[in-house]
């Protein structure tokens, strides 16, 4: 069997997660990376065993015609990669956010249904064995009537005024960052358990440092900060957001964002509290699922082929004891893509993985969340 040619654009901690994604799953290929950086290139090109190495992704693409490309570069560049590659006949698998404005994200998505090409946003938590095993349980009814949904996605890694990322900037990150950047994993998980959208939103933004200390050299993400030779330069964006949210059928629910919460490496915490149990699941602990009722307490369920509910069973492959962790739920989320490549169901509404729609649809919800931000009132999602 000929194998898919897979290139992977920036070869960051992202680029290098997925490209090890993509060597997990057979009849794929990674046939290219990209990065405009040449010795990082060089290195990670050596480090990961690939042969071709480009520091412009549209000589690669002209050269090379991979069948997919995997976009991990910063959130300014996803929009001219994405369109690129799209309009060349090509596959392709984002980082979110799809692009930096709604417009930008729905031509991508009407540009990828009109080319009839696979699409993916890498909201990857949604692929996570036991985030399935919360959707199977809520849609069987084993939860009951849902009364709410609670939960926090909480960081340290923007704590202090040294620390500085291209994701501050406007033309790189956007206008919005913490809601952008880890609550759109919340409400892309959270809409995926509950099984409807998001359609309502009451946000208040906070900034807790108006100035910030950017080093003369860049910081890759989750890298530690400089403490010398800088320039102060203002910040626009929010190092945390408190968040009111409504379901499609009326279900309230509630989140707190913060990248500047001292100790939380990566907690993503999701609640769904309903008539018959309550539904917890942790990201740092993503192996496990937390049942409480009135009559036993809380109840600890682990991930195990053969002892999930339903269609959950295929995103764990591992014996029972033996944890499902995030890259696991990264491959995942990239095996559903190459699947629907495969089977050719990519066009098909209701896919596994969020697709350029689902994603054009979290920025329109960002979105939402800044209006509410500025006027203070409940913000509708614009359909």
């Amino acid at each position: 069997m000929k194998k898919r040619k897979v290139a992977v654009i920036a070869t960051g901690f992202t680029g290098q997660q997925h490209t090890e994604a993509i060597r997990r799953i057979p009849g794929n290929e990674v046939a290219a990376l990209v990065d405009p950086h040449v010795a990082a290139l060089k290195a990670k090109g050596q480090a990961l065993g690939v042969e071709a190495l480009y520091t412009d992704y549209k000589r690669m693409i002209d050269e090379i015609r991979p069948d997919v490309i995997h976009n991990c570069t910063p959130n300014g560049m996803h929009y001219e990669i994405n369109k690129y590659a799209l309009e060349r006949g090509i596959h392709v698998y984002c980082e979110k956010p799809l692009a930096l404005t709604v417009a930008q994200g729905e031509e991508l998505a009407h540009l990828a249904a009109q080319n009839h090409l696979a699409a993916g946003v890498n909201f990857n938590y949604r692929n996570n064995a036991m985030v399935q095993e919360m959707r199977a349980r809520v849609a069987s009814g084993a939860v009951g009537r849902v009364f709410h949904v609670t939960g926090q996605y909480l960081q340290d890694w923007m704590m202090l005024d040294t620390d500085y990322n291209w994701r501050l900037t406007a033309d790189m990150g956007g206008a919005s960052r913490t809601i952008a950047d880890i609550g759109s994993h919340w409400f892309d998980t959270a809409q995926c358990a509950m099984g409807q959208n998001i359609v309502a939103v009451r946000a208040q933004t906070l900034t807790v440092h108006p100035f910030r200390k950017k080093p003369a050299q860049e910081v890759e993400t989750f890298a530690k900060a400089q403490k010398s030779n800088y320039t102060l330069v203002p910040i626009n964006t929010e190092d945390a957001a408190f968040l009111l949210v409504r379901f499609a059928d009326g279900t309230l629910g509630s989140v707190t964002l913060s990248q500047v919460s001292g100790g939380h490496l990566n907690d993503f915490r999701l609640e769904i509290a309903g008539e018959k149990c309550a539904l917890e699941w942790q990201q740092e602990r993503c192996d496990t699922l937390t049942v409480g009722t009135r009559e036993f307490g809380i109840q600890t369920l682990r991930t195990a082929p053969g002892s999930m509910t339903g269609d959950a069973n295929r995103y764990t492959c591992l014996p029972g004891g033996h944890p499902d962790g995030w890259a696991d739920a990264l491959k995942n989320a990239v095996s559903e893509f190459y699947t629907s490549i495969e089977n050719g169901t990519f066009a098909q509404t209701g896919m596994t993985y969020a697709t350029f729609a689902d994603g054009a649809r979290i920025m329109k919800l960002v979105d939402a969340c800044m209006q509410s931000a500025k006027s203070g009132e409940w913000a509708e999602v614009r359909e």
